[in-house]
């Protein structure tokens, strides 16, 4: 009869195995539509972030053309080409639709904003000025002596 650990491990290679072959597969797919994706005329991103339009593929040598500015071509390979460029447009916000009176745009997180009337760092304070301006040394300089 057999020992139910050997059993357990068998199940768990089998589950790693059938893991690790399907997501093989899903990253095929996914290079495969990538690559029928590269066409002349797509924009696409390079590996090194580089922006530009395939002018032309050649298959047998792995070498794309890239137009990366108008009159400015790049030999490139192949594989480099990492996914068509995709340029994510904000929604446009119509200037009639503003009716609750909230600007667009950023806001001052109040929070995180930069308070004036405290001191910076390294500095001491006399606490017996307030904050104000003639109580405080730089360290290392000449002040109050404790």
């Amino acid at each position: 009869m057999p020992d139910i650990t050997i059993i357990l491990l068998l199940v768990v290679l089998a589950a790693f195995l059938y893991f690790q072959f399907r997501n093989s597969r899903k990253r095929q797919a996914e290079a495969e539509k990538r690559r029928e994706a590269m066409v002349p005329g797509t924009e696409v991103m390079t590996n090194f972030g580089l922006f530009g339009t395939i002018v032309s593929i050649d298959e047998d040598e792995n070498i794309a053309v890239l137009e990366i500015s108008p009159g400015v071509t790049a030999r490139v390979h192949r594989q480099v080409l990492l996914k068509p460029a995709v340029d994510a447009e904000p929604e446009a916000v119509e200037s009639g639709s503003e009716t609750d009176g909230s600007t667009s745009g950023p806001q001052l997180n109040q929070s995180n904003a930069i308070h004036l009337n405290e001191p910076q760092y390294g500095e001491r304070v006399d606490p017996d000025s307030n904050g104000k301006s003639g109580g405080k040394d730089k360290p290392g300089g000449k002040g109050n002596k404790s």
